[in-house]
């Protein structure tokens, strides 16, 4: 059979086991009993249809009817490979996923819009959300903690859209980081030294740069004698700590009513007794209150922020500030921003697919009404080698940060030959 008749088959097949199935019961007994109940009942339209079918055909059309039933369809051979980092579904026929940083298109392939916008539902449904006319937008988290977005006509005129960020099982080690060559030896030791002496790191970058990885890998320096707070808003931090409360945001109901957002949580945390404070991604007003929080007593905080450089990240926070309508001077809100943080690390992704850390700033105080900066260490890029791999090179600036002073009240004494090893890529 060629696919198209295949295609049309399942179809067939699909309705014949809907009609028969006693979803009410199903749902009463074990999933184990549940499938293979499902199995069996496929395997008997099978024989009674005497389609002319090889048996890895009949069990390809078997598992993807299983799929269908208790999973998401076309998206659970994708959602089981763990090396598939991004699903992006632009439509019914045409579906990307990313691995290994490259964008690839994949035969995958829903029968028609509705058939998508039911896998939508499904995932949508399972966490309490609604996607339809009304409310044509959604964000939703599927049970491994992939985040979900998806979007559906009106707004999207070529049909329902669907976009899967994924996350890896558990924490990345950083010494797979410096294996990879996304960072050096060098700028790690400098980094986790910093987390240990409660130095606040704000990680910037742009979309599906390696923000939140990063900052996974640097909680992991936090001692575990203190009390972390998680601000999300949708939960993607996986911090391998006992003392943790994991707070995420609400988005409105149909009636527009019950939304909680970052800057009420933020507020909330702060009577909870916290040691440090972390948000998955400052995107608006919560900006001040971080500010205010790092400012009084819960040094150490760290965040994300969507920018290109570390100077445009200090230029967004200012604007975020500025959404609290507080009418603050503009210097007095620097002075702020340069007393909360004292690192900027910059996160980007490489033509290759690579992600590496090619920034790291101090900030070093005011120059009049200029927050200055000074580079401890970037990555200068050479070229591309003969594999399509960027060649380049992590560099120290020679400048001894003015942070090492608080590392060395802190117990931390860092090899001044740190700020000297330079470390090829190629």
């Amino acid at each position: 059979m060629d696919q198209l008749d295949i295609d049309r088959f399942k179809s067939e097949i699909h309705r014949t086991v809907i009609s028969r199935l006693d979803l009410e019961k199903l749902s009463r007994v074990n999933s184990n009993q549940a499938r293979q109940a499902v199995a069996s009942m496929v395997d008997e339209i099978i024989a009674d249809q005497r389609v002319p079918l090889s048996l890895s055909e009949q069990e390809r059309i078997k598992a993807d009817m299983l799929d269908e039933v208790f999973g998401l369809g076309p998206l659970e051979p994708l959602l089981a490979d763990s090396t598939i980092s991004d699903i992006l579904v632009n439509d019914k026929n045409h579906v990307f996923i990313e691995r290994g940083g490259i964008l690839q298109k994949v035969d995958t392939a829903f029968r028609d819009d509705r058939h998508l916008l039911q896998i939508i539902d499904r995932i949508v449904s399972r966490v309490g959300r609604r996607i339809d006319e009304s409310s044509p937008m959604v964000d939703a988290r599927l049970p491994d903690g992939s985040r979900v977005n998806a979007i559906i006509p009106p707004l999207a005129l070529d049909g329902p859209s669907l976009s899967i960020r994924r996350f890896g099982t558990g924490p990345i080690a950083a010494n797979q980081l410096v294996g990879l060559k996304s960072i050096s030896p060098e700028m790690m030791e400098v980094l986790t030294a910093a987390v240990r002496a409660r130095i606040s790191i704000l990680i910037s970058g742009g979309t599906g740069a390696g923000k939140t990885t990063f900052l996974n890998i640097l909680s992991q320096y936090i001692p575990q004698t203190e009390r972390i707070v998680t601000i999300e808003d949708a939960a993607e931090l996986r911090l391998g700590l006992d003392n943790i409360v994991r707070l995420e945001t609400r988005p409105p109901n149909v009636e527009g009513q019950g939304a909680v957002r970052q800057r009420q949580l933020l507020i909330n945390s702060l009577r909870m007794r916290p040691d440090r404070i972390i948000i998955g991604e400052v995107r608006g007003e919560e900006a001040f209150d971080m500010l205010q929080a790092m400012n009084t007593g819960h040094e150490g905080s760290m965040t994300t922020i969507h920018a290109n450089t570390p100077r445009d990240a200090l230029t967004r926070l200012e604007s975020m500030v500025a959404m609290s309508n507080l009418n603050l001077p503009e210097k007095s809100v620097r002075q702020q921003m340069v007393s909360a943080i004292s690192i900027v690390v910059q996160v980007s992704r490489m033509s290759d697919g690579t992600r590496k850390v090619v920034n790291i700033s101090e900030i070093t105080g005011m120059e009049e009404n200029i927050i200055s900066m000074q580079d401890i260490f970037t990555f200068t890029r050479k070229g591309i080698g003969p594999d399509g791999k960027v060649i380049g090179v992590f560099q120290p600036s020679h400048i001894r940060p003015k942070f090492l002073e608080k590392l060395r009240i802190s117990g931390i004494f860092l090899s001044p030959g740190l700020f000297e090893q330079e470390m090829e890529v190629n």
